[in-house]
């Protein structure tokens, strides 16, 4: 659906590509870690989605979820070094964009539902 195009292929490699962003923890950080940004920002997308399409059979938001939950472990997997370290505001920002990226993954498969 989502984590298994070229489009999402291509997302990881940008994160790969900028990983120099959470080389360092210099910075202003709150309280949150990198994890709880991720993990919110991405609940908050997928919420968005659901709202957006209040249309959607069950058994796609189900699939989505289900995606979703993927895309975390991936950002899990390749920040592991640094996922439970606070994020900084730098950190924050590149992963609402690259988050916000995701979700336009997201707009598109269920706009093939439609």
């Amino acid at each position: 659906m989502v984590v298994e195009t070229d489009g999402y292929l291509a997302l990881i490699e940008h994160l790969a590509l900028n990983l120099d962003v959470f080389a360092s923890d210099v910075g202003d950080t709150g309280t949150e870690t990198i994890e709880d940004v991720v993990t919110d920002m991405i609940a908050s997308n997928i919420m968005a989605l659901f709202e957006q399409n209040p249309e959607l059979h069950s058994s796609i938001r189900f699939k989505l979820l289900k995606e979703a939950d993927m895309v975390a472990d991936d950002l899990g997997e390749v920040l592991a070094g640094v996922w439970h370290k606070k994020a900084t505001n730098e950190q924050i920002n590149f992963l609402d964009e690259y988050i916000a990226l995701v979700k336009n993954l997201f707009d598109s498969a269920v706009a093939k539902y439609d």
